[in-house]
């Protein structure tokens, strides 16, 4: 039973600008894996996309992505993906199929979702928003109102983001 009540207050959120084919946001997993075991349902954690044009099959992953979350996976799928960037950058599309095959997820309608494109729109209000708010590389975390870009060094990034989650939390509090 979940608690619908008007007075509860909503979690904190830490948006994570990521692309599927980036090694920095591969890197990152582990920050990310701390982070979630850390706060739980306290911290929401959303992935966002941020695909970007030096990487050629990062769009149809971020595609790809969406139809884990419509399959009710999508932390799993955007895990497995981003371990295996590497393969992804040889094999392409046919990874992130295989990827959900993987998984136990429906494979026939990540290839079709590929095809039809269904979740364009989400992928590309992701990346429109990432830019109107000055995103220019990946990872980048947004918490707080604060961007922290972890494109160009992830050091002390984690730390950052604990400080300002406990920040938030506390105020929640009180």
């Amino acid at each position: 039973m979940s608690d619908s009540s008007p007075d509860r207050p909503a979690a904190p959120v830490l948006d994570v600008w990521c692309e599927l084919q980036c090694p920095d946001c591969h890197t990152a997993l582990d920050d990310l894996r701390a982070l979630r075991a850390r706060y739980g349902d306290r911290l929401e954690v959303r992935l966002r996309h941020f695909p970007l044009e030096k990487h050629k099959h990062a769009f149809a992953a971020a595609q790809a992505a969406e139809e884990a979350v419509a399959q009710g996976m999508g932390w799993q799928y955007a895990e497995a993906v981003l371990g295996r960037v590497a393969e992804l950058d040889r094999k392409g599309e046919p990874l992130l199929v295989e990827v959900a095959r993987e998984l136990g997820l429906d494979a026939e309608e990540f290839d079709t979702a590929l095809v039809d494109g269904r979740h364009i729109l989400i992928v590309d209000a992701d990346q429109a928003e990432g830019k109107a708010i000055g995103v220019t590389g990946t990872p980048t975390y947004v918490i707080g109102g604060e961007r922290l870009d972890g494109g160009k060094s992830q050091e002390g990034l984690r730390e950052r983001v604990e400080e300002i989650a406990d920040r938030l939390l506390a105020e929640q509090r009180s």
